[in-house]
């Protein structure tokens, strides 16, 4: 994928390891790298640790040993609090502050880290702007006037408001409908190329993955990463009979973006 004058770093999981205290392992010595300014899916079933692994990036979940590094600095070393605020993360749901504006929404972050008030304005239509929204329409309204592919563009933007050097997403696309989910992933690629953006993304979709990624990672239960590959290659040349049954229950698949 060509990217544009990307400067932001990448993801390294270094022997990362979820166990909880019954003695469940959730993701299991995980080694895997996202590259500066490309998209990496994670796929594969219910269950395998997908979600789990995204979210020990920004310690929603604490790694029980092992090491991740974003853009070099290992995520162990700030302050959570800090750390979340930093990175771009947007869920299925939103997560829009219901009581506050479009606008306000977006201003959340760079309030908290006490930007001046001219520059968050100035951010705020930028960004409104950039998820074509626009911002003397859109930033007055408030969540429950938008549409649901309206409300995912609202929270893209909140997620960029610090540019901050990689974004995770879960399932951001999966409470929209499939028209309006085709041209907010679309929208969404070419913003990413725009940016050059690092993106760490998990879907239950492979389709989803096979037009959005660069590279794929299927894991399977206990966070067993069982390929990482581009999607050509994961849908052409599947590593093991894992994969193959995985890719099994979505006919069809190509890469047409």
């Amino acid at each position: 994928m060509e990217q544009v004058g990307t400067d932001h770093g990448g993801i390294t999981f270094s022997k990362v390891r979820k166990e909880y205290p019954d003695g469940t392992v959730a993701v299991g010595d995980l080694d895997l790298v996202v590259n500066p300014g490309e998209i990496l899916c994670l796929v594969g079933p219910s269950g395998c640790g997908k979600s789990t692994t995204l979210r020990m990036v920004n310690r929603l979940i604490e790694p029980t040993s092992g090491s991740i590094t974003v853009d070099g600095q290992d995520v162990m070393a700030a302050q959570a609090v800090e750390l979340r605020r930093s990175i771009g993360y947007v869920i299925q749901h939103v997560g829009l502050f219901p009581h506050k504006t479009v606008a306000q929404n977006v201003a959340t972050v760079p309030q908290l880290v006490k930007w001046p008030k001219e520059r968050i304005g100035a951010r705020v239509d930028e960004l409104l702007t950039l998820v074509g929204l626009e911002p003397e329409l859109y930033g007055p309204r408030f969540p429950h006037e938008l549409s649901g592919g309206q409300r995912q563009r609202v929270g893209v933007a909140r997620a960029l408001a610090v540019e901050p050097p990689v974004m995770l997403m879960d399932e951001p696309f999966g409470a929209v409908d499939p028209q309006g989910r085709r041209r907010l992933q679309r929208e969404f690629m070419d913003l990413q190329r725009q940016l050059g953006l690092t993106v760490m993304m998990v879907t239950h979709d492979m389709r989803e993955a096979v037009l959005m990624a660069d590279r794929i990672a299927v894991l399977s239960t206990g966070g067993v990463l069982e390929q990482l590959a581009s999607p050509e290659e994961i849908v052409d040349n599947p590593a093991n009979d894992f994969v193959a049954d995985f890719l099994a229950d979505f006919d069809g698949l190509a890469r047409n973006a």
